[in-house]
């Protein structure tokens, strides 16, 4: 079959894949940008400060992926009930999504600003004292935004679920054009420190999470969720809700502990260590940019799939987006290669630096294009499917064994040192690579149907 001529009634035509991908596209695009955006600004406040704001930002990556992972488990359920026509426990689906998210986000605030100084004692150890300070003022702010990342990041799931990607994307776009700005002034024109960073974040991400309720309450939409402040959570839909969600948000959420676990070694390497990584990290994820967009919607999509029972589909749309992220990637790396030296150069870095970020970018690039669609978007189509327990199981056994131990041995054993700790990650995707081939084709993810 070829897979880039859909065949007749399937669910997804090339241009609907279009209008799911490309504005996913651009809105991962636009996070990115925002990222290195602020890493540039604040690089003008000395590497201590770039230093203590990129720890921080691993501990909000680490929230964040927890929360659009389980809006990603709502937004499965929801799809498998519309695939199955079951419009009003799909709307059932995506209210309880936006409650369990508010209310859980808003607990988890309240317990990072409280235990901030403890969890960057915990995590970072003993850093040096203005990255102390740094980390400490710009935690302190920006755990403010907790709930509105995760009310923006259920909302955004739900429209993703009805092939609407456009609206999120949207609003993304005025809000990061918003902090942007906003980091631009505080630190250029008023002087600020990290707090210049901080507080414009928090401001973009009160806006998003307000705009996207305001259409996800719309009766006009599909997928509307209930106007009201009184709740009743409906145990039955959210269980199934949590069944898929939990899973990914334990698989994410423990991921990104696990790099923070890795930052805490390249931290013992020195402020320069902790610099060139944050460097290489900002500028090395667009050379995975494309597969975080298509994953999901690919997700979305298998949902859809296996709510209609047609197993043959989610095969096809796997298979098909699983080559537009090898060709994406490639394409996408080529441009990275090419401006490398020019984006490396607005940094300010010192040689050594510099060259610990060149080594870094380069071979996250290479190895972006060859492996990583195989370790990430195949578990994808798993988790569409509601197999996100078995996915969660593998990854957290390859982390802890691969890149986690490995790390400590070829980083801090054998002397290898910041980069030890890049090279642990690529054998991490190499060995989940092979494990979710081999789970593909076995088809035990046939049999894990939410709805």
């Amino acid at each position: 079959m070829n897979i880039f001529k859909t065949p007749e009634g399937y669910l997804y035509s090339n241009k609907a894949l279009l209008y799911l991908f490309i504005p996913l596209l651009v809105e991962y695009a636009l996070e990115f940008f925002v990222g290195l955006a602020d890493s540039i600004m604040v690089a003008s406040l000395g590497e201590a400060a770039i230093s203590g704001v990129s720890l921080v930002d691993f501990l909000m990556q680490f929230l964040i992926f927890s929360f659009s992972a389980l809006a990603t488990g709502g937004a499965v359920v929801a799809g498998q009930y519309l695939g199955d026509k079951q419009i009003d426990k799909a709307q059932n689906s995506a209210t309880q999504l936006v409650w369990f998210s508010t209310i859980s986000s808003t607990v988890l605030m309240i317990a990072v600003i409280i235990l901030r100084q403890f969890l960057i004692s915990i995590l970072f150890g003993q850093i040096e004292a203005d990255v102390w300070h740094n980390a400490d003022i710009y935690l302190y702010i920006v755990a403010l935004s907790i709930p509105f990342i995760a009310i923006y990041n259920a909302g955004a799931a739900i429209f993703r679920t009805t092939n609407d990607a456009s609206l999120p994307m949207k609003i993304m776009l005025v809000c990061d054009i918003l902090n942007v700005a906003g980091n631009a002034i505080c630190i250029y024109h008023l002087g600020w420190d990290v707090t210049g960073v901080a507080v414009p974040t928090v401001i973009s991400r009160v806006l998003a999470a307000l705009a996207i309720l305001h259409f996800v309450i719309d009766e006009d939409y599909t997928l509307h969720i209930k106007k009201t402040f009184r709740h009743r959570f409906d145990r039955f839909i959210l269980k199934k809700v949590l069944q898929v969600g939990i899973p990914y948000g334990v698989e994410n959420g423990l991921f990104q502990l696990g790099r923070i676990l890795i930052l805490s070694l390249v931290s013992t390497f020195g402020t320069m260590a902790i610099a060139a990584n944050s460097v290489g990290y900002a500028i090395g994820i667009f050379s995975v940019l494309p597969g975080f967009a298509i994953n999901l919607g690919l997700t979305a999509i298998i949902s859809r799939c296996v709510g209609a029972n047609d197993y043959e589909q989610a095969r096809y749309y796997n298979r098909k987006c699983l080559a537009i992220v090898f060709i994406s990637h490639f394409a996408i790396n080529m441009v990275i290669f090419a401006i490398f030296p020019w984006v490396l150069g607005i940094y300010n870095l010192s040689p050594q630096t510099a060259q610990m970020a060149t080594e870094m970018v380069f071979w996250h690039g290479v190895f972006a294009i060859i492996i990583w669609p195989l370790s990430f978007t195949v578990p994808a189509t798993f988790r569409g499917a509601g197999d996100s327990k078995s996915v969660m199981l593998i990854s957290l056994a390859v982390m802890f064994t691969c890149r986690i131990a490995l790390s400590y041995v070829i980083a801090d054993w054998m002397g290898i040192g910041v980069f030890g700790t890049w090279i642990a990650m690529f054998i991490d995707w190499y060995v989940r690579a092979g494990i979710y081939i081999y789970r593909y084709f076995s088809n035990k993810w046939t049999q894990y149907r939410v709805v």
